[in-house]
């Protein structure tokens, strides 16, 4: 495994969703993860972040084998998308033989000197293939392209082959979009050795970038830099243009001051 000079102590922990946020706008990942300043939720992210976490918890604890019912009783919408999903994709329900099974599994490597860590919905263990689930209270995108490219399938993939035996070619992820009135739909990704490879390569690129933007940051409150096409929809992008012209001004000050010092005679 290719090694990053590392600069971390201890090591940082590294998400698909930091990994998104670094990939396309490194000043935001700065004010999210390393100085907590995440913009506030609004009441209708609140309440959608809020109707997809029962969602997850209700799926994990029908898996445990815990009794839900009384749980959807209450909650007419979270009946429908769960029973609808049942009806879909009856499969999920019916575990097969020689399987294993296990929701909100964690999976982690180390990697450059940093820790990536994932946890799937739901990971199927099965003789010949695994599979990695993940419900989705969203509708399906248009473009699976995206998706595809989204750090979220790159990297749970990658976590499952680089810690399980299995050839790459039977790893899958799939994932179940719950959102009503729809009906539930599906998107399965497969994987390969290209992919494999053209990730690892991604991941060592990103990570080396983030080493030395960790570095300016700590030894010299350089921020994170924009990067060419994160400008026009990042709202720290004005506060940063700011900044720089401020930092610019008090060197000028600084460099006026020095010039003003009259000489000593020696």
């Amino acid at each position: 495994m290719t090694e990053i000079n590392p600069i971390k102590t201890p090591l940082i922990r590294l998400s698909q969703g930091q990994l998104n946020l670094l990939e396309t706008c490194p000043p935001q990942f700065q004010r999210v993860y390393l100085e907590q300043l995440a913009p506030p939720v609004s009441p209708e992210q609140y309440q959608k972040l809020s109707w997809g976490s029962q969602f997850h918890q209700l799926m994990q604890q029908g898996e445990l084998g815990l009794p839900i019912d009384s749980l959807l009783a209450e909650d007419e919408e979270l009946h429908h998308a769960i029973n609808a999903l049942k009806a879909t994709a009856p499969e999920l329900w019916q575990p097969q033989e020689n399987t294993w099974r296990e929701a909100e599994h964690t999976r982690q490597i180390t990697f450059g000197g940093y820790v990536l860590t994932g946890v799937y919905d739901l990971l199927i263990l099965e003789k010949s293939e695994a599979k990695i689930i993940d419900w989705k209270t969203y509708l399906q995108p248009e473009d699976s392209t995206k998706l595809a490219l989204n750090w979220q399938t790159r990297l749970y993939l990658y976590l499952l082959a680089e810690t399980t035996d299995y050839p790459l070619e039977t790893l899958s992820m799939t994932y179940w979009f719950v959102k009503l009135p729809t009906q539930p739909k599906c998107l399965t990704f497969s994987y390969n050795q290209t992919q494999h490879e053209k990730t690892r390569q991604d991941l060592t690129k990103l990570l080396s970038q983030l080493d030395q933007w960790l570095e300016d940051y700590i030894n010299d409150g350089v921020d994170f830099p924009h990067l060419c096409d994160c400008q026009t929809r990042c709202p720290y992008y004005a506060i940063s243009e700011v900044n720089f012209h401020l930092k610019n001004l008090q060197k000028q000050d600084r460099l006026k001051s020095i010039d003003e010092i009259e000489e000593i005679a020696l």
